[in-house]
C-alpha cells in the first residue's frame, strides 16, 4: 500500500468496510496506521462507529467533532495535511458522492506532491448491487463527478459487489464483467475483487480475489 490511500465510492458501496479491512491488515503487520473519517456530512454508516475496534488494534481514528451526532455540519476539526506528512500510513474514508468529496479539493497541493512521490492512491469502490451504480455507465458517471469535485484523479478500482448477508461467491463472480467494463473505460487497474472470508475462491485469469471481513453491519444487526 501507498503511504496515503483515499477511498471513495457511492453510499452502500462498502467503502467504509474496505477502509476498515485495509487498516486492520496494516495493523496486524505492526504498522502505524491512521484512519481519517472524511464523511463530514453524516452518512448511513461511518468510520467513526469503529472506535472500539480501532482502539483495540492500535489504529488511530480521526473524525469530525460532529461524528455520530444528529448534526449534518460539514466541519473538519483536524489537520489532514499534517497527518499525511507524519510517519505511518493514512487511510481516508471519503463521503459517498461528489458532494462528500468536496473536502478533498482543499488538499489538492499536498495530494499532488504525494502523487509525484508515488506515495498516494485514490481508490474507487464499485458495487453493481447498489442503487445508482448498477451499470458501468452509472458507476463511471459518479466516479468522474467525484474526481471533478475532489480535483484529483483515481488511481485504481476495488470491486466490492455484494448483497450483504445474502452475498455468495457467485455474486462476486457475476460482477466480473461489470468490473472489466468500468476498468476498461476508466483505464484504471482493478486492485482486487472482494469476497467474504471462508469462500472457496475460484481461479479466474486476470481476477485478483481477496477475502475481507465484514465489520460494517446494518443497524438492525447491532
Amino acid at each position: 500500500m501507498k503511504k496515503v490511500t483515499i477511498v471513495t465510492g457511492h453510499y452502500g458501496s462498502g467503502k467504509t468496510n474496505i477502509c476498515a479491512n485495509l487498516a486492520m491488515e496494516l495493523a496486524k503487520k505492526g504498522e502505524k496506521v491512521t484512519v481519517v473519517d472524511l464523511d463530514i456530512v453524516n452518512p448511513y454508516f461511518r468510520t467513526a462507529d469503529f472506535t472500539d475496534l480501532f482502539k483495540d488494534n492500535n489504529i488511530n481514528l480521526v473524525s469530525s467533532i460532529y461524528a455520530n451526532s444528529n448534526l449534518d455540519i460539514p466541519a473538519i476539526s483536524f489537520d489532514v495535511e499534517r497527518l499525511c506528512r507524519e510517519d505511518g500510513y493514512v487511510i481516508i474514508d471519503v463521503g459517498g458522492d461528489d458532494a462528500g468529496a468536496t473536502a478533498l479539493g482543499r488538499y489538492k497541493a499536498v495530494f499532488e506532491e504525494l502523487y509525484e512521490e508515488n506515495n498516494i492512491d485514490m481508490l474507487y469502490v464499485i458495487n453493481c448491487c447498489r442503487y445508482l451504480t448498477r451499470t458501468p455507465q452509472e458507476a463511471l458517471e459518479l466516479m468522474y463527478e467525484i474526481e471533478y469535485t475532489a480535483r484529483f484523479r483515481h488511481t485504481g478500482i476495488i470491486n466490492n459487489s455484494n448483497l450483504g448477508n445474502e452475498t455468495t461467491l457467485e455474486t462476486a463472480v457475476s460482477s466480473i464483467e461489470f468490473e472489466k467494463a468500468v476498468s476498461g473505460e476508466a483505464k484504471l487497474p482493478v486492485l482486487f475483487t472482494s469476497v467474504c472470508k471462508g469462500c472457496d475462491i475460484p481461479e479466474i485469469e486476470g481476477v485478483n480475489f481477496r477475502e475481507v471481513d465484514v465489520f460494517v453491519k446494518p443497524l438492525w444487526e447491532m
